[in-house]
């Protein structure tokens, strides 16, 4: 006969709660980059889908005004009028312009070297090039 003392003791033995928490730390181990890593697939697509709308609004305000905003009136010139005949705008929803998904300023250029603008966004790392989430989304590709 087992002694009341024992029987009625509850609970788990160390050795219990040690193996839950290796089997934990392994699982989140496997789990956790296939998780995280498509983390920053969905910013590089949130940025594309974000250059697609600046470049649709863009195209209003080149079929309104007859040109593009220049450098100097930048992405503004899409919500507040620059002060030229025929803008009709605002052509985007927002009241101020959207930073890219890592909260950096999209960059605006007109004219631009690969067409009649450039808008990108340098990704995580904020500088020019890089791989994975620290590559450029540019509107010309």
């Amino acid at each position: 006969m087992v002694p009341e003392r024992v029987r009625d003791r509850k609970g788990f033995t160390l050795i219990e709660l040690l193996v839950v928490m290796v089997i934990i730390g392994l699982l989140a181990a496997l789990v956790g980059p296939r998780l995280f890593g498509g983390l920053g697939k969905g910013k590089q697509s949130a940025a594309k889908a974000q250059i697609e709308m600046f470049g649709q609004a863009l195209d209003q305000f080149r079929l309104d005004v007859g040109r593009y905003p220049t450098t100097q009136e930048g992405l503004t010139a899409l919500i507040q009028s620059p002060g030229v005949e025929n803008w009709q705008g605002p052509y985007l929803k927002k009241v101020v312009v959207p930073n890219d998904p890592w909260g950096k300023p999209y960059q605006y250029m007109s004219p631009g070297t690969n067409g009649e603008y450039d808008l990108f966004s340098y990704g995580r790392d904020g500088v020019q090039g890089g791989d994975g989430e620290d590559k450029d989304v540019v509107s010309w590709q």
